[in-house]
């Protein structure tokens, strides 16, 4: 009798043993296939989000030099338009992500800066020059600073920049209702992200 119990239980300790493997091995298996997909889809968001945008600017240039005391003066002017091609972009390949497996953590650490690319086509209007005061290097050097100063300024006030972050918000967020779907917490900057509001909230 005692056999038959010894027996029972040996048994019984052998299928509960197979399941337990069973149950460990078929947990391993599904975190490595999340892991997988959780890489993948970070590597289908790592691409170059552009935002484009075309800005115009019209201006005088004028500068003026006085000889003999003053008593002569030579002059120069210009009428300047420029047409720039702006483009702002932020590259998600550079994205710098950690897959935690055993804590289920996607962790954002860096979130490349925005690059911005201007590509202004300049033209010259009413170009006058006296003799002794042409147009040289310089003037130019100050012209294309006056431009870019101007550009700056105009990307600034427009919405050029919030609309190319929302296209890179729309892309984290593909991370976010993945790993949140699969129970896994997405973090940034030691942070947890809570829901998709919140992506819309990060400091770049």
């Amino acid at each position: 009798m005692k056999n038959i119990l010894l027996a029972i239980l040996m048994v019984a300790v052998v299928i509960l043993g197979f399941m337990y493997w069973q149950q460990k091995n078929n947990e391993k298996e599904s975190l490595e296939e999340n892991t997988a997909l959780i890489q993948e889809q970070i590597r289908n968001v790592g691409k170059l989000v552009v935002t484009e945008g075309t800005f115009s600017q019209v201006f005088t240039y004028k500068n003026s030099k006085s000889f003999y005391f003053d008593v002569l003066s030579a002059r120069k002017k210009a009428l300047i338009v420029v047409n720039a091609d702006v483009s702002v972009a932020y590259d998600l390949s550079k994205l710098d992500v950690e897959v935690d497996e055993e804590g289920k953590r996607v962790i954002i650490k860096n979130i490349p800066k925005e690059e911005i690319k201007i590509n202004p086509n300049i033209k010259y209007y009413d170009v006058t020059q006296d003799y002794l005061n042409q147009f040289e290097a310089e003037d130019y050097n100050k012209i294309k600073s006056r431009i870019e100063k101007g550009l700056q300024e105009k990307i600034e006030k427009s919405t050029l920049k919030s609309n190319a972050k929302n296209r890179l918000v729309s892309e984290l967020q593909k991370i976010y209702i993945l790993t949140s779907s699969m129970g896994w917490t997405l973090e940034y900057e030691s942070q947890p992200i809570e829901n998709s509001q919140s992506l819309e909230n990060i400091k770049l």
